[in-house]
């Protein structure tokens, strides 16, 4: 059968061609609902003859639900990004939701797309690497639209967020390189005043200082390649160079391996240790083979979806804060303390226990 009309197909006239109702119709394109599966025949047949396609817009107009999730991402030069973001899309995707992504600024502030984001009428929003202010946070409240920051935190309460371990995390990335017998200290940091940069530096430096390192010489790389090359160059220019760099993520880490190693003719880990964060795939290449900070993609993602759908489904804000555990993954960037690395499933993890 052919159309002939250039006009939108409705489910009318699926109805029609096929014998049955039009809830019918209705019934056969929405998930889980009940249709007997002669009927649903029927109506897929029709359907694929008129070139039908339901109109998701319409229903969400009737149902008060565009099963939309905006996500607000950044930084996909980080690997670690893009990851998240495929998983988050396959798991909504497994729930009949779908993701709307909107980029980001580089500096992390959401406001300036907020609108945009709202003229969607999505169930829920997802900040990855992005923070929302108080203001705006309110303005979500009031909207009743959850919201869940990944990788992020604020001080109010007011919304959900998902995290790894970061402190945590950055204290034993401390023990690691003191046990390993390093003496010379630097940090390379991200976004000064983003919650993970924080969480970040204040476990490593407050852990040497515990320990009896007096300073760490500590360079702003911002999360960005350019940046975190001067930011290298810098740390090796001086005399004594660190012997023991760590970077607040991997993406940054990488660079600063190649500058030692290109621009400085330096050995790793023979001369300088460095460890990165987020155990992101190119860590685990041989060339690079980088010593990092996992951050379980997979189940921080799950507890993000999770708690959106809670508050999608009881029509409830209750904001929830997950902190999901991370393991330090040793490679061979970084020199290897005598004690404290375990094989596990074939992968080198350092366990010991910390001592304040």
């Amino acid at each position: 059968m052919k159309r002939k009309t250039f006009g939108p197909v409705t489910s009318q006239q699926v109805a029609q061609i096929a014998g049955v109702s039009q809830s019918a119709v209705s019934r056969t394109f929405t998930p889980g609902a009940s249709i007997a599966p002669a009927t649903r025949e029927k109506v897929l047949k029709a359907a694929r003859e008129l070139g039908y396609r339901p109109n998701a817009i319409a229903r969400s107009l009737n149902t008060a639900r565009s099963r939309i999730v905006g996500v607000v991402m950044s930084y996909f030069d980080n690997q670690f990004y893009p990851q998240v973001l495929e998983t988050l899309a396959q798991k909504l995707d497994e729930l009949n939701y779908h993701l709307l992504l909107f980029v980001g600024d580089r500096d992390g502030n959401v406001d300036r797309i907020f609108d945009q984001i709202m003229q969607y009428r999505v169930d829920g929003i997802v900040l990855a690497s992005v923070s929302l202010s108080m203001e705006l946070s309110q303005e979500c409240v009031a909207a009743g639209i959850p919201v869940v920051l990944f990788n992020r935190s604020e001080e109010s309460g007011m919304v959900s967020s998902v995290n790894s371990d970061n402190e945590t995390a950055a204290r034993q990335i401390a023990h690691f390189l003191l046990a390993g017998g390093h003496h010379r200290f630097a940090y390379v940091a991200g976004i000064a005043d983003s919650s993970v940069n924080q969480a970040r530096q204040k476990g490593f430096t407050e852990t040497l200082h515990r320990q009896g390192i007096a300073s760490v010489h500590v360079v702003q790389g911002n999360y960005d390649a350019e940046q975190t090359r001067r930011a290298a160059s810098e740390l090796f220019s001086v005399s004594p160079t660190p012997d023991a760099v760590f970077a607040a993520n991997d993406h940054m880490a990488l660079m600063v391996m190649d500058v030692a190693r290109y621009e400085f003719g330096l050995r790793i880990p023979e001369d300088v240790s460095v460890i990165g964060y987020d155990d992101t795939g190119p860590s685990g290449w041989p060339s690079y083979a980088l010593t990092s900070a996992s951050q379980p993609v997979e189940a921080m993602v799950q507890a993000t979806v999770a708690l959106l759908m809670k508050q999608i489904d009881s029509g409830t804000i209750e904001p929830e804060q997950v902190v999901v555990p991370g393991q330090l993954v040793v490679r061979h960037s970084a020199r290897r303390p005598q004690a404290g690395v375990v094989e596990k499933d074939g992968v080198s993890l350092f366990q010991l226990q910390e001592v304040e």
